[in-house]
Formats: structure tokens, C-alpha cells, sequence
């Protein structure tokens, strides 16, 4: 063998530039040397330039000792190479070189014999950089540890997708032993409820290079398919320095703790949120109706998937229950609302009914403890306590109702029903946490409820109190039409003092009277019946409207703290002539046919109860066809518009003074007046004839 032959094998000098580095050896930037038995140089590779320093024509033909070895070490590599060469062993070890630039450098070899066709014996002598070397064992031995010890889940997987190698965290995940993995496609091995999510995000960090990190990926593996878990999945390309894509590399993290803690900080913002809620949509009125209604808002769906509010019959009426025992009870269905549709609604009583529970009902259990009564997975028997009846509870059944959950409402004490939940498409059964959450809406909404059935208590007292105390329907007075109304306010106001009356005279005379008591409930009724009392045994004194007006405005100050307007009027049909007064009240329209409606012109006056007033009396000419309209201001007052406005509204609606009386005044009352308006009104019409 020559040194030309191992010069030519070598390569390495031609003009072709040298291939990147593709694999652990060009890493490493291996150099083989070769020499023959004299210890001159015969093959030298580019590595051996790299490591040593020498271009092949200053090291080939040059005796190796002389080039690299340091004399003190020359003893040492002399006996190597004698050894080598005569007895065939390799030797390996690390030995200090000396480098062209005249620094020493630890080199690690690998020495062996070599034999040509012609017998001729070479050592041949592989070298690596030692610190090199030794950086890359390190960087091995601690990637296996990584790997194998890591408690995160690592995977590599080629471009194909399948598995190269798996560690044992990820064995641990998945509930497969890392050799069932090797060989294997992702998605049969990898359970993961996306995993084709997965797939597509690995193919495109293959594509492009750039990796996906924080995947979240939630599911159920089977080692614990009873519990939810989570993970966070990232995505990297690998690979080789020489830029060839070896594969993906694939970490993944269990946060289930995290996705946990997350979850559960999101459900106590959601209770937070919905306790807030109902603050605010639960008991805007003194309305038990719509009360309850806006409390079967804010539960559904958040809460339940069905909610009913049901409150016992005997709570409703304001008395007082009895000792609670194990009798049946009468609940009146009060608000039903579901978050999607469902044959359960069938199951439950519509809004307004009384339906009877017997004492071994859920239900009807909850309102006798006063304590809430949770089943967490309902079974048929449970089925059967919650319906009312057999086919309630097979629609029940139907609805798919697994969880069940009734808490009373109780306020001051005193139970006044239940809060009635279920879930159906809510996989999750109720909890105690659940229980709290309900418990609070149900106090909250129960103070509301029992505010609401003592105001519509007192309301309907001092409503019966008002309407015993106005005139029935009042009869053919001669030369009038009338017809008259009363409507008490609506929604969440009291009823007021507002009231009017017809008193017939002597010579056929009649007293048109309508007044205004300022306040509302008993005590404004009282004080409308009061004056009523001493209005109509005035006007049996025949006094003329504005005296009437002085002894009532005495009356008026010996009561406490009540203002009081009135309008005080007396026909005469013979004389077509009006007398009218005004005490601070709202002035009376006229429509005269081939005319347009007009307000009369009188002197305001002040209130009753000011004391000390003179009020004048203002005569009108009425003819046959005249309407005469009197009211209180409820009818026209509003918080949202002029007063002016409303008053030439007013007019507008007495444009035909020919319509019938009971027409106009239904067409004045429900042209000018809003549900929801907070005062009383009282209207009286009258039609010269």
C-alpha cells in the first residue's frame, strides 16, 4: 500500500466543497490517521486538519512522533506503536497532542492494526477531540436520564407519525407499556379525545419547523376513565445537523390539577356572578308573581335545567302554617321556566294551580324540615317522590331528570315554599356546593316573596277599604249622563286616596265631586272616606262649592300630615248653568259639539289642609250635548312627560263628545294610562242632556 493509494481513498481534496455534517462522527469531527511501520505519515484525512492543525502535504510522509508527540511522551507512543504492530491489540485512551499552534491538547484515540494485500502492516489511528467527546457522552448520558426520568410524557415519532420512542411518564399517561408504542401510528396508541387535532398540529410543525407550545387537550385516558384529565401538549421538529427532518418530538404535561383549580375558580366566579344577578332581577316589584318569576330566571340554566318556585297555599293568603307534620300540603304553582324545551314542563304544575303533595313527596319534605333535600342520582323510586302523580313521573322519565335538588324559601322564620331544581341535559349531578349556592338565591329571593305577600295584603285590604267606600255605579240624575270610573295604581305603588261622587240635590240639582288624597294605603282610604262623609252632608246644606270647599279644608287641617285637592261641582238642569270651585286640583275638560275640547279656565286655589284659603266659585253655561270631564292626576301625570303635553293628549281623546260615556271612559283610561303607573285615578264623566 502506498501513500498515493491512501491519499485517493481518503478523498477529501478535490475541489468539491466537503458534505455538511449528517451524523454523530461528523459531530464529533472524527480524524483517521494512518501509518506505516516506519512511523511516517500515509493517509490523512480532513478531520486530522481540523483536529490537529496540518494540511495533508506538511503531515503525509512526515514521521507521526515528530509532528504531534512531545518528547517526553515519545518512550510512551513508541511502545504503543510496537506493541499495536506486533501483537495486533488495539489500544484506546485519551494522550496529550500537540497541536500547529503549539498548544497541547487531549486527544482521545482509538489504535489498531492494519494489513494490506502484500502483508504490509499500518496502525491505524481513529481521534477525537477528548473535551469534545466527553461533552457529548455527558449531554447522551443526561439526555437518557431526561428522558427516562422526566416526569413529563415524551414521545418521538418519525415523519409518518409513528412512534420512535416513548418514556415512561408517557407510559404511566396512557396505561401502554412503551414497546406496544414503537412501530405504532399516533392516534392507535395516544388516547387523546382529539386526536386528529393532534396529528394535523405535528404535520404542520413538520412542515414548517416551528413549533406549537401549550396545547390544551382535555379527555379521558384509560388508566382513570372515571375522571376528567388535562394536558398541555407542545410540538417540536428534530433534526440532524445536517438539516435532514428526522421527526417530532412530542412533550406532554399533566395539568389536570391546574385545569381543576381553574375550572373550579371559574364556577365560584360563575356563583359569584349569578348571586350578583340576582340581586339585582330578584324582587324589583312588590309583585309575588313576578317575584318568583325572576327567580326561575336567574336559576335557569345556570343553576338547573327546570326550575319551579312553589309556595304553600296557606303562606300566600298570610297565614300563619301550622306545626309542620307529615300531612300533605297545598302549594300553589308560582314560576316554571326551563332552560331548553322539554316534556318535563308537562310533568309540572302550570303557574296559578294548587296542586296537594302528600307528606312522603320531596317536595313537600323540604318544607316541613325547612332544610334542603338533594338527590344526587335520581332512581325510579326517587322519580315517584318528585312528580305528583304516575304520569308525571313517567314524564319525568322521559325528560331524562337525573338529579334533583329542592331547598326551601324560608324569610323571617317562617317557610313559605320551595325552590324546586332538576337537571336533564346538565350531565353533572347536583352538589353540596350546589346546595349553597341554591339555599342563598332561595333566602334572598324568600325576604322578597314575603315583602310581596304583605304588601299585596295590605294593598288588597286598603283596595276593598277604597272600593267600599265609592259611590256604586251612579244613577240617571235628571239633565245628566254619567259614568265614572276608578283604576288604583299598578305594579309595585300602594293604593291612594283618589275618589269621586255624584250627590243629587234639591231641585233636581246634582254635585259632581272628585278629590285627591295625598299618600297611599289604609290610612290615605280612611282619610278619602272621612272627607267624603263630610262632603255629602255639606252639599245637603245647599252652600255654594267654594264654601263647601272652606269647611272641608277645615276638616282636612285637623287631620295629620294630609294634603287634599278636590274639584267641587253643582248642575242646575233648569238653568244649564255650572258652579264649580277648585282646591288645588287638576282643571276639568269641556267638548261641545262643532267645538274643539277645552280645559276651563278657574282660579287653582290651594289645597285642602293649607288652612286659611278663600276659594272662589266660577259659573259655566253647559248645553244639551256638553261632556263634562273631571279626574284626578293620575290619569295625566307621568314622570317622563310635560304636564302640558298630557293635558292636550287629553283633549285629543275628546274629540267626539257624542261617543258613548262607558266608550270614552275606556278610551281615556287606556289611551292615557301605562301599566305600570304609580298613582290612582278617578274619572268622572258627564253628558248634558
Amino acid at each position: 500500500m502506498t501513500a498515493e493509494s491512501f491519499q485517493s481513498d481518503g478523498g477529501g481534496y478535490g475541489p468539491e466543497p466537503p458534505p455538511r455534517p449528517t451524523g454523530l462522527l461528523d459531530v464529533l469531527s472524527v480524524a483517521a490517521v494512518v501509518v506505516d511501520a516506519s512511523g511516517r505519515i500515509v493517509f490523512w484525512t480532513p478531520q486530522a486538519e481540523d483536529l490537529f492543525g496540518y494540511t495533508a502535504e506538511e503531515a503525509l510522509g512526515t514521521p507521526a512522533a515528530r509532528l504531534f508527540i512531545h518528547p517526553e511522551h515519545l518512550p510512551t507512543v513508541v511502545r504503543l506503536f510496537t506493541e499495536v504492530l506486533e501483537t495486533g491489540r488495539s489500544w484506546a485512551g485519551a494522550f496529550p497532542v500537540r497541536h500547529k499552534d503549539g498548544s497541547t491538547r487531549l486527544t482521545e484515540f482509538r489504535n489498531m492494526r492494519l494489513l494490506d494485500d502484500l502483508g504490509d502492516v499500518y496502525a491505524l489511528g481513529i481521534a477525537a477531540d477528548h473535551s469534545l467527546l466527553q461533552r457529548v457522552e455527558t449531554d447522551l448520558a443526561l439526555c437518557e436520564r431526561l428522558i427516562n426520568q422526566s416526569p413529563i410524557g415524551l414521545a418521538l415519532v418519525d415523519p409518518d407519525l409513528h412512534f420512535l420512542l416513548v418514556n415512561p411518564a408517557l407510559e404511566r399517561i396512557d396505561g401502554i407499556p412503551a414497546e406496544n408504542h414503537v412501530g405504532r401510528p399516533l392516534g392507535e396508541t395516544l388516547s387523546l379525545p382529539d386526536i386528529d387535532t393532534v396529528e394535523s398540529c405535528l404535520r404542520q410543525v413538520l412542515t414548517t419547523g416551528t413549533p406549537l407550545l401549550d396545547q390544551y387537550h382535555v379527555g379521558r385516558p384509560p388508566a382513570d376513565p372515571e375522571h376528567e384529565h388535562a394536558w398541555s401538549l407542545s410540538f417540536y421538529r428534530l433534526e440532524d445537523p445536517g438539516g435532514r427532518v428526522l421527526g417530532a418530538a412530542i412533550s406532554l404535561v399533566d395539568v389536570t390539577e391546574r385545569h381543576r383549580a381553574a375550572a373550579e375558580a371559574d364556577r365560584a366566579r360563575r356563583r359569584l356572578a349569578l348571586i350578583a344577578d340576582a340581586s339585582t332581577r330578584v324582587g324589583t316589584t312588590l309583585e309575588v308573581e313576578r317575584t318568583a318569576h325572576e327567580l326561575a330566571e336567574v336559576a335557569a340554566p345556570e343553576l338547573a335545567d327546570v326550575v319551579a318556585v312553589d309556595i304553600l297555599d296557606s303562606a300566600l293568603a298570610c297565614r300563619r302554617m301550622r306545626r309542620p307534620d307529615n300531612g300533605p300540603e297545598l302549594f300553589r304553582a308560582l314560576a316554571l321556566k326551563a332552560a331548553h324545551p322539554s316534556v318535563a314542563l308537562r310533568a309540572a304544575d302550570p303557574p296559578g294551580d294548587l296542586a296537594a303533595y302528600d307528606g312522603d313527596r320531596l317536595v313537600t319534605l323540604c318544607v316541613h324540615t325547612g332544610r334542603p333535600v338533594l338527590v344526587r342520582h335520581v332512581g325510579e323510586d326517587d322519580l315517584r317522590r318528585i312528580a305528583r302523580d304516575a304520569e308525571a313521573t313517567s314524564l319525568l322519565a322521559r325528560a331524562g331528570v337525573h338529579s334533583y335538588l329542592a331547598v326551601p324559601l324560608i324569610a323571617h322564620g317562617e317557610v313559605l315554599g320551595a325552590l324546586d331544581l332538576k337537571r336533564t341535559r346538565n350531565p353533572v349531578p347536583f352538589d353540596e356546593d350546589d346546595v349553597v349556592l341554591a339555599s342563598e338565591l332561595a333566602s334572598r329571593a324568600a325576604v322578597a316573596i314575603d315583602n310581596a305577600r304583605w304588601f299585596q295584603s295590605v294593598r288588597n285590604t286598603a283596595l276593598t277599604l277604597q272600593r267600599s267606600l265609592l259611590p256604586d255605579h251612579p244613577p240617571h240624575h235628571t239633565g245628566l249622563e254619567l259614568a265614572s270610573r276608578y283604576q288604583p295604581a299598578q305594579a309595585t305603588s300602594e293604593v291612594g286616596g283618589d275618589w269621586y261622587d255624584v250627590i243629587p240635590l234639591e231641585d233636581d240639582k246634582t254635585t259632581l265631586v272628585v278629590g285627591d288624597v295625598m299618600g297611599n294605603g289604609i290610612d290615605a282610604a280612611a282619610t278619602m272616606g272621612r272627607l267624603r262623609t263630610a262632603t255629602c252632608a255639606y252639599a245637603d246644606l245647599d252652600l255654594a262649592p267654594g264654601a263647601v270647599l272652606r269647611h272641608l279644608d277645615k276638616i282636612t287641617c285637623d287631620l295629620e300630615h294630609y294634603i287634599v285637592t278636590c274639584l267641587y261641582a253643582v248642575f242646575d238642569p233648569h238653568t244649564g248653568r255650572c258652579h264649580i270651585a277648585n282646591a288645588g286640583h287638576m282643571p276639568p275638560a269641556l267638548a261641545r259639539p262643532g267645538d274643539p275640547p277645552r280645559l276651563l279656565e278657574l282660579p287653582t286655589g290651594a289645597p285642602l289642609g293649607v288652612g286659611g284659603i278663600t276659594f272662589r266659585t266660577t259659573t259655566v253655561d253647559l248645553h244639551s250635548g256638553d261632556l263634562l270631564v273631571l279626574y284626578t292626576d293620575g290619569l295625566v301625570e307621568t314622570r317622563h312627560h310635560p304636564i302640558d303635553d298630557r293635558l292636550d293628549a287629553l283633549l285629543g281623546f275628546l274629540d267626539e263628545p257624542a261617543r258613548p260615556l262607558e266608550e270614552t271612559c275606556d278610551l281615556l283610561l287606556y289611551g292615557l294610562r301605562h301599566p305600570d303607573d304609580h298613582d290612582d285615578v278617578a274619572l268622572l264623566v258627564a253628558r248634558v242632556l
